[in-house]
């Protein structure tokens, strides 16, 4: 518990559906932290590039990333995109398409890496992604690496994607899985990897509650 009283900064990386975003949400819940869903943040510049047809047009999407505001509420459940809500939009099978591609742009990394650190630069936050152990928080007080089979992932982000009466299939979400792992994998800058000195946790089979009580345990010893 010394470091909750030194502003801890956990975190907290691993591969689409590994189960970041809940574990990190529950955990920030239960030691009183800053939820930071970064992995949002990149969704929501996909939301941008779409709405304005900048898919392709990266220098152009460069601009308006710089120009936008990202901001949250509800300590990570709402995500805003220049004031208007789009926690929806960010999870449509458009936006899983496409986030990845935008997402290893460095000049789109630079500016969300950015801002992430403004974020937590005073500690008392659990930051989650792709790239929060190695890159954006390299010295933060705990480093967990989440990781769980394709097919259990698949079967969260399916279940997911039902709650919100998204027509798709298993097949189809697993296929965009497999893709987006190896996008995240592969990327030249800042690609998806386990932190040598971070605590990896297989969530394959285990209940949110087992995984949230595992890293609280750490955190608090």
């Amino acid at each position: 518990m010394d470091k909750l009283g030194e502003r801890v900064t956990i975190a907290m990386d691993g591969p689409a559906g590994s189960g970041k975003s809940t574990v990190a949400r529950r955990v920030a819940e239960k030691l009183g932290l800053l939820y930071l869903d970064s992995g949002a943040m990149y969704r929501a510049v996909t939301v941008l590039a779409i709405q304005h047809k900048t898919q392709t047009n990266i220098d152009k999407l460069i601009e308006l990333v710089k120009a936008c505001e990202i901001a949250f509420d509800d300590n990570g459940k709402k995500i805003f995109l220049n004031s208007s809500n789009i926690s929806d939009q960010i999870r449509t099978p458009e936006v899983n398409r496409l986030v990845a591609d935008i997402a290893k742009v460095p000049e789109i990394r630079k500016e969300i890496v950015r801002h992430q650190q403004k974020i937590g630069a005073g500690g008392g936050i659990i930051a989650e992604g792709r790239d929060l152990t190695t890159v954006v928080f390299p010295h933060a007080d705990f480093k967990i690496y989440l990781d769980a089979s394709v097919q259990e992932r698949a079967k969260r982000r399916f279940t997911e994607l039902q709650s919100q009466n998204v027509d798709t299939t298993l097949d189809s979400v697993e296929d965009e899985i497999r893709t987006r792992d190896e996008k995240d994998t592969s990327r030249e800058h800042s690609p998806l990897r386990a932190a040598e000195d971070a605590i990896q946790v297989d969530t394959t089979g285990k209940s949110i509650d087992e995984v949230v009580d595992f890293i609280v345990g750490i955190v608090a010893d």
